[in-house]
Formats: structure tokens, C-alpha cells, sequence
């Protein structure tokens, strides 16, 4: 008998122990529970923005009751303080459509200005054929005093800050950090509220649940949303870069530059004079042979990936891979003398803007290379600690609310989607579902209707998932279209993009098409996509409605000739009869 009561205890110690460590098992959950109209999961950008919008709203303050759940612990992003010429790696690219929206809710004024840059012009070339096309605020008629750029570049962190900054000041929205979602449940009863039981044994119950928790969403799970996508064979390589400043004669570091290689496009992305962010996408062998070299190699190979043909880059990808195969990681040494000697053989002169010798700098009145414009600045260091990497993929859920025992559930950002980061895109579609889904829910409390209800909910994802729709389709089709290096489709992806590069009304067109062009509180006009996405919604349009393209072709034959016009029409059957990857539903 003895025996048996001690056993018991040490199992019911053992259950304690667990409730302590990983949150109450699910016959402990908590009977007792807070109400509330919203509860937002996930306190990244995209949450804290839709937590800010709503609570910044003069008609809902008095309405809403609004907590946002977050695991991590956000006194951390808080109190924030880096020196000033140190800079996280992970950077986003806001348009002017985005900055907008975080001015009229009230947070942009809590972004430290500082640590933030405008790109003002931009530069994407086909990394085999070299057919560039590029943007300009003044070659296009933008006004860089009215948006600041084609976009603004910051470090998420800031904007986080931001979003907290703001927050603290909004008494109806409650944060709820380091505490995680241990289970989302609902009554059989139909139209019941669902209910959020955190690990800490607190229990939400909501009129409205929204998930703003990333791709692995346990709100998307809760409500059983399926989605369908595929990975990437590829890997992103993030650092922060430090440089020269460009000196007089080339004003400020404000061009962002990209050049597509066939293992995946490379962006170098200005935030300071003297630092630049690096978002490069490539192979995982290639991006884990990196990672475990000195970072001063890393440094010369972004100089040569913007710099060498591509037989001599994929050379050097070869020699990186071998001597990582081999268990000896390259030396700075090795690499150096390797680039050096590939200049050589190209007859690269040392003297111009396309050799990875360090120029002097000594000197602010050195007039640089007539090519200087043409490459981004020459890496010297990456700071310390900002290498990291991370998959790639595809993933779009096929509705954006829940539906019959996962109703009154709606997903936002990541959740929804997930994109290739070539166009700098995904956390401005996720700040688009913010506003959106934030006005869906004031014109409900206007109205006096259910924000939880489907009928509510339901504009917000007929509109969103059309727009985002059309540049996860763009960013995918230009992955697949510059992965590969076939002859005849570089050819032919080169003569429409120099094409296009030549037609200045066309480029405005397409950029207000990738972007729109949105009217703000201001009354005046805002670009509403970043100079990025102009530049892969251009290549979209010459991979994915290359007809139209033809036809301005043949409206001005006389000028372009009839080789334009074949070639444009050539792309366009090539294009149609690209093999699509295997779909994965999940």
C-alpha cells in the first residue's frame, strides 16, 4: 500500500514538474477566462502594427478590448539601444504606400529616423548577359522631398521599437509577452468565441482571433485553413556590410543594387554612407561552405558577385565547395589570390569600378572610375556577428479566414504568406492585410455589426488575396525564369528587358502597376511599392504578359526594328512552355 502511494505522488510530482516547464496539460486548463474583442497572436511588425491601427482609432477606443499574445519577450526590442554605427541584419525595404499607413496610425513618428535610408535610384542586371534596366526618382519625375525615395530601408528591429514606443500610449490595447499559446479550443455551439489558453494557465476568450504568428501558425491550425506551396532549393545569406563612402563626386549611398545570378539574385542594399545590408539567395551547399569561412571571405565574394562574369563566379563557387567538401574552408588568402588572378583573365583593369582592389579612399576629391555608378561600393568587413541564413519558400493559404468550427479566425502576414524575398515584398503585403483587415473592422464597429462574423471579414480577403496573389506569382516566376542559364531564354529575357529599359512611359506605367499610385490624408500622391518590386513586377511583366509588351513593340517598330519585336514574341513562347515545379499541399 505504501508502495503504491508513493508511486502516485511521484507521478503527480512529475505532472506538476511538466506543468511547470512546458504549461498546464490540457486537463488543468484554466475554466476561468478574460473576454475580449480582439486578440491578436504574434508580436512581430505585422501584429504590432494591426494592434496599433486599431488601437490608434478614435472610434474604437471606447469599443474595442484588445490583447495581443506574443511567446518572446518584447522588453527586449523595448529597450533596444544599439551604437549608432552598428546595424542589425535583418533589414526591410518600406513604400512609401507602407510609411504612409504607419503615419496615419500614429507610430512612424517613433521610428529613429537616423537608422533608416532612402533608395533613390536602382539597378538590376542579368547576372550572364549583363542587360540592366534602371530606376531613378529624377529620371522618372518623383519628387525625392515629397516620398523620400523610391522606398525607405530599416532594420526591423527599429521599426518594432516603433510599434512598442507607440503602443505604450493606447490603454485598450494589453500586451501579453512571454507567454505562449498552449491551445486554441471552441464550444460545439455554433458561432461560439474561441478561446486562447496560454502556457502560463491564462485563458482568452475573443470575438475575433487573429493570427499575425508566421508560417508555422497555430491560429491557421486552430481554424484548419490549408495551404499549398513548395521550398526553395535555395538558402538566403543575410550580413551587414561595411564599405567606403562614395565620396563628392557620387553623392550619398542611396542605390540599391541586384544582379541575377543563376544560383539566385544578389541585393545590396543601402542603410548608411558607409554600411549596406546583403540579402543574397543561393545554393544551401554554397550558403553552408560561407557561413563556416572567415567573414573576409564572404566579403570578397559579394565584390565578385557583383563584378565577374558568371563562368568565372561559378568557378569560384567550385573552389569553395571543394575545399569545404575537403574539411579545409577557404582562406582569405586563397580567395583573394583566385579573384585576382580571374580579373587578369577578363583583363578587369585595376583601375576601374569592376576590380575588387580596395580603392584609396584617402582622399575625398579622388575622382572615381567613369564606371563607379555601375557597382555598388567595394565591401571591406562584415560586421561582427550579422552572417546568418534561412530557407526559401512558397506557401499561400487558400482563404484568409476560418470557417465553420475555426470561425470568427482571420490570418495576416506570414501566416498567409510567405515569399521569396527577391522583391522585398513580404512585410509590405503583410502591412497591406493590416490596413485592410483594420478598416473591415471599423467600418463593422460603425455599422454596429459582428467584426467576427464572416460576413465581415469577408472583403478583407477578397481583397487581399488577389493583391498578393499578383507578386507572389511575379516573384516565383522570376525565380524560375533567372535560375536558369539557357542560351536562347537569356537571350531572349535580355532583349526585352533592355527593351523596356529604353521605353521611360512604360517603366512609370509598370511601376504604378506593381505598386499603385494611393491617395493619403495629406492629399498628396504616394508610390505605393518599393523600387524592388518595380523591377521584378517589370521582369514579371516581360516573363508573365509579355504580349502586351509585343504590342507597344509594334506600335513603335519603326524605332526598335523588328528583331525587338521577334525576340519579345520568342520570350513569350518560351515563357508559356516553362515547366512549373511540383506543387507540395500542406
Amino acid at each position: 500500500m505504501l508502495l503504491l502511494y508513493a508511486k502516485g505522488c511521484r507521478l503527480l510530482s512529475k505532472s506538476f514538474r511538466n506543468a511547470s516547464l512546458n504549461g498546464p496539460p490540457r486537463r488543468f486548463l484554466s475554466t476561468v477566462h478574460e473576454d475580449y474583442d480582439v486578440v491578436i497572436v504574434g508580436g512581430g511588425p505585422a501584429g504590432l502594427a494591426l494592434a496599433s491601427a486599431l488601437g490608434s482609432r478614435e472610434e474604437l477606443q471606447n469599443t474595442l478590448k484588445i490583447a495581443l499574445v506574443e511567446a518572446g519577450d518584447l522588453s527586449k526590442v523595448r529597450d533596444w539601444s544599439p551604437p549608432t554605427d552598428t546595424f542589425s541584419n535583418r533589414v526591410v525595404s518600406l513604400t512609401n504606400a507602407s510609411q504612409a499607413f504607419l503615419k496615419d496610425i500614429g507610430s512612424w513618428d517613433h521610428v529613429e529616423q537616423q537608422r533608416t535610408a532612402p533608395v533613390e535610384e536602382m539597378q538590376v542586371w542579368d547576372g550572364i548577359s549583363d542587360a540592366r534596366i534602371t530606376f531613378s526618382t529624377s529620371e522618372l519625375g518623383f519628387s525625392t522631398a515629397d516620398h523620400s525615395g523610391m522606398a525607405r530601408l530599416t532594420e526591423t528591429l527599429n521599426l518594432q521599437r516603433a510599434l512598442l514606443r507607440h503602443l505604450k500610449s493606447i490603454p485598450t490595447v494589453q500586451i501579453i509577452d512571454q507567454n505562449k499559446v498552449q491551445s486554441i479550443a471552441v464550444d460545439e455551439k455554433p458561432g461560439s468565441w474561441p478561446t486562447v489558453h496560454l502556457n502560463t494557465g491564462r485563458a482568452l476568450k475573443t470575438r475575433l482571433l487573429i493570427g499575425a504568428d508566421g508560417p508555422n501558425s497555430p491560429v491557421r491550425s486552430f481554424a484548419k485553413i490549408p495551404s499549398y506551396g513548395w521550398s526553395y532549393d535555395t538558402q538566403a545569406i543575410v550580413c551587414t556590410m561595411e564599405h567606403p563612402p562614395k565620396g563628392s563626386f557620387l553623392g550619398p549611398n542611396t542605390t540599391a543594387y541586384q544582379r541575377f545570378l543563376p544560383t539566385g539574385p544578389i541585393a545590396f542594399l543601402p542603410i548608411s554612407a558607409t554600411v549596406s545590408s546583403l540579402v543574397w539567395s543561393t545554393k544551401p551547399a554554397l550558403s553552408t561552405a560561407l557561413k563556416v569561412c572567415d567573414p573576409s571571405v564572404l566579403a570578397r565574394m559579394i565584390n565578385a558577385a557583383f563584378r565577374l562574369p558568371d563562368v568565372s563566379i561559378r568557378y569560384l563557387h567550385d573552389r569553395i565547395l571543394e575545399a569545404h567538401e575537403a574539411g579545409k574552408p577557404m582562406t582569405d588568402e586563397e580567395i583573394n589570390a583566385e579573384i585576382i588572378w580571374r580579373e587578369k583573365s577578363h583583363s578587369i583593369d585595376a583601375t576601374s569600378a569592376y576590380s575588387s582592389i580596395a580603392p584609396d579612399v584617402s582622399s575625398k576629391a579622388r575622382v572615381p572610375p567613369s564606371d563607379a555608378e555601375m557597382v555598388p561600393p567595394i565591401v571591406t568587413s562584415i560586421q561582427a556577428g550579422t552572417i546568418a541564413s534561412f530557407p526559401l519558400r512558397y506557401n499561400h493559404t487558400e482563404t484568409y479566414i476560418g470557417e465553420g468550427s475555426g470561425s470568427r479566425t482571420v490570418l495576416v502576414g506570414d501566416a498567409a504568406h510567405t515569399i521569396h524575398p527577391l522583391a522585398g515584398q513580404g512585410l509590405n503585403l503583410g502591412l497591406g492585410d493590416v490596413e485592410c483587415l483594420a478598416r473591415c473592422i471599423t467600418e463593422a464597429v460603425l455599422r454596429g455589426g459582428d467584426i467576427g462574423s464572416y460576413t465581415v471579414l469577408l472583403p478583407y480577403t477578397q481583397e487581399r488575396y488577389i493583391e498578393n496573389h499578383k507578386i507572389m506569382s511575379a516573384c516565383d516566376k522570376l525565380h524560375k525564369i533567372y535560375s536558369t542559364s539557357s542560351g536562347p531564354l537569356v537571350q531572349l529575357r535580355s532583349v526585352g528587358l533592355e527593351v523596356l529599359n529604353e521605353l521611360d512611359s512604360i517603366k512609370v506605367a509598370i511601376m504604378m502597376s506593381a505598386g499603385s499610385v494611393s491617395q493619403t490624408n495629406d492629399k498628396h500622391l504616394s508610390y505605393n511599392g518599393d523600387i524592388r518590386a518595380m523591377m521584378f513586377n517589370i521582369a514579371a511583366k516581360g516573363v508573365e504578359n509579355i504580349n502586351t509588351a509585343a504590342q507597344v513593340a509594334q506600335i513603335i517598330r519603326g524605332g526598335l526594328g523588328g528583331l525587338a519585336v521577334n525576340a519579345i514574341q520568342n520570350l513569350a513562347k518560351a515563357t508559356s512552355s516553362y515547366q512549373q515545379p511540383r506543387k507540395d499541399v500542406s
